[in-house]
Formats: C-alpha cells, sequence, structure tokens
C-alpha cells in the first residue's frame, strides 16, 4: 500500500512531527508484520527518527545544524542560494524503514518520525509505502 502525505511548514526551517499521519497509513494497510517506508522525493528536505517528547530535542538538532552547516557561507557555489538545505538533507537522509511488529510501528518509547524542511515554507510530499503480511 501507497500513501502521500502533503505537509505544509511554515518556517525556512520547519521540523514537523509525521509520525501520527504514518501509523494511519499502517493502521489503513492492515499490515500486521513488515516494513513501512517513509521517502520525501526533496533534496531539501529529509525524514529523520529522534525523540519526540522532549522538544528540546528538535531545537538542539536545529542549532546543531545552524553551527555546523551555515544558511549563509560565502563558498558556496550553488547559484540557487540553498546550498546550507541541500547538504543538510543529504547528510540526514530522505528515507526511513521501521518495521511493523504487531500492526504498530516498532518505534522505541521516545521515538518519532519527523519530515524537516530546510527550504521553506512550503508544501513538502511524504510517501509512505507499506509492505508485509496481514
Amino acid at each position: 500500500m501507497k500513501e502521500v502525505l502533503r505537509v505544509r511548514t511554515t518556517k525556512h526551517t520547519s521540523i514537523v512531527n509525521i509520525t501520527q499521519q504514518v501509523d494511519q497509513v499502517v493502521k489503513k494497510s492492515g499490515v500486521r508484520e513488515g516494513i513501512c517506508v517513509v521517502y520525501t522525493p526533496h533534496t531539501t528536505a529529509c525524514v529523520f527518527v529522534n525523540e519526540g517528547a522532549d522538544p528540546d530535542v528538535v531545537r538542539d538538532i536545529v542549532y546543531s545544524l545552524e553551527k555546523l552547516i551555515p544558511w549563509n557561507d560565502p563558498s558556496y557555489a550553488h547559484m540557487e542560494g540553498n546550498s546550507a538545505a541541500h547538504i543538510r538533507s543529504a547528510i540526514i537522509g530522505n528515507s526511513r524503514v521501521i518495521p511493523i511488529i504487531d500492526g504498530e510501528l516498532a518505534l522505541g518509547t521516545w521515538e518519532s518520525i519527523f519530515l524537516a524542511d530546510f527550504d521553506g515554507p512550503r508544501e513538502r510530499k511524504v510517501i509512505v509505502v507499506v509492505l508485509g503480511e496481514k
């Protein structure tokens, strides 16, 4: 089963918790044992799994990315002016695979699934593919 989620971001750098939407796709699929692939087809956005209980974790991730890969660096060659967004996305990655066990996403107690947009605000697509046995 495949479903395309549409996620509207609101800031230049937006981190959106999409766990609930992905979980709904898994439930709708009826798959009991398998995998869930979460993918975003954008070169300046990415998908990651990390702690969702404490919003300071996401703030710390954004802060650290800003320090490591600053938005304005005169050494960047890409003409569109969004090199930092491309680099951040490339480092983090545009997909994740999450096991499905007993019809549930096998996330850890504090884990959530996030879409990160580094060149917003925009509407982003997230493709969710569920494979497995019902």
